[in-house]
């Protein structure tokens, strides 16, 4: 119901939107529809991108909850091409090494090699 009322009053407002599809994505995630969430953050994210460019907060902030998203769904070679590839090298450029979300990246990227089994200690 909320995100539909920010869709008919508030429609113009695409941060506002992104923000509450998160949300919802959140509460189904936490409920354990890892698979509806996914296709809300990944919408989320593309728009992010689309919208802010790669290297934004916002958008990066949602690829962590893409990646989280993957994780608990054990995607784990997509979690890890978009960590590695995308999402760690933007949060260095744009918010540092020692950042929250870089860092969260990092243990992101470790969880999902470590828990994929096609992976080896060479990885």
């Amino acid at each position: 119901a909320h995100l539909a009322l920010r869709r008919r009053y508030w429609s113009r407002d695409e941060d506002s939107l992104l923000w509450g599809q998160n949300n919802i994505a959140n509460c189904l995630d936490d409920i354990g529809r890892y698979e509806e969430a996914l296709v809300l953050v990944r919408d989320v994210y593309n728009r992010r991108v689309a919208t802010l460019g790669g290297s934004h907060r916002s958008t990066i902030v949602s690829g962590n909850n893409l990646a989280g998203s993957l994780i608990n769904l054990e995607q784990w070679e997509e979690a890890i091409t978009l960590v590695r590839d995308q999402l760690l090298p933007a949060a260095r450029r744009s918010l540092g090494d020692e950042h929250d979300l870089t860092l969260a990246f990092n243990q992101n990227l470790a969880l999902a090699l470590v828990n994929n089994p096609e992976r080896t200690r060479d990885d």
